[in-house]
């Protein structure tokens, strides 16, 4: 799965560096600064592919949405909110998206993809659990494949704005991954990006079953400091330190 992970780049940065229209930056008056520990329902950065015209040529956009898909039928509660009782959907598992009632639609031509410069896993037994860090070993991010909606209170205006929302896909985990946990974000390798985010193309499966670039991640054992979302510095991903031995009495 994918539950916890870190990004540094500025929107307007990313924008620029994959040759995106920047709609994040005027979007919110403040994007945040570097997340070192990206948890669920936080507002994150994401590239869609969308057309301005129905006519014209679709193009990469950087959004922001929240991490945690609404779907467009989720009810009003009274305060306006989506009354969304159920797990947070902040992973979909790429074998079900096209069939599950909660990603389908979305499948269909809101696919994203949500850049990282690497997440989070744990391995070992409750309460005794490693933090490992995956990331891009070149030093370039990684661009996980994603799904997006839009949700808007029942009865709002046509004009209103609506809640942008997304979750990152997942796949069994290869490679030495495997041995952190049996899941991973499914990456999508930059030469599949516009086939991935065409809004006029079906879902291609074959990235679906693919596991773009695993070949570029490296993991690292880290600090649990990562444990609490309320640590955000460069230090979650530095190498853990090695534990002190403990003295024995002869």
């Amino acid at each position: 799965m994918c539950g916890r992970f870190a990004v540094t780049t500025d929107p307007a940065l990313l924008a620029q560096k994959i040759e995106a229209i920047d709609e994040a930056t005027s979007a919110a008056k403040d994007t945040g600064g570097p997340n070192f520990n990206v948890a669920p329902t936080t507002t994150i950065s994401t590239v869609v592919k969308r057309h301005t015209d129905p006519e014209d040529e679709s193009t990469r956009r950087v959004r922001l949405m929240r991490w945690g898909l609404i779907p467009p039928w989720v009810k009003t509660t009274e305060d306006g909110a989506p009354d969304n009782k159920g797990p947070l959907l902040i992973n979909a598992r790429s074998e079900k998206v096209t069939s599950s009632p909660a990603f389908r639609n979305s499948a269909k031509n809101k696919r994203c993809l949500v850049p990282m410069d690497g997440w989070y896993e744990w391995r070992g037994e409750k309460g005794a659990k490693t933090p490992f860090y995956m990331y891009g070993g070149d030093g370039e991010l990684l661009y996980m494949a994603g799904l997006w909606s839009t949700w808007r209170p029942k009865e709002a205006p046509e004009d209103a704005p609506p809640l942008l929302s997304c979750t990152i896909i997942t796949t069994d985990a290869a490679g030495p991954l495997a041995e952190i946990h049996d899941r991973m974000p499914l990456t999508i390798s930059r030469a599949d990006w516009d086939r991935w985010l065409d809004p006029d193309a079906a879902v291609d499966e074959g990235l679906l079953r693919g596991h773009g670039d695993l070949d570029r991640i490296e993991i690292r054992e880290v600090s649990r400091l990562v444990n609490s979302v309320r640590n955000n510095g460069p230090e979650l991903i530095e190498p853990a330190k090695p534990e002190p031995e403990q003295a024995t009495l002869l």
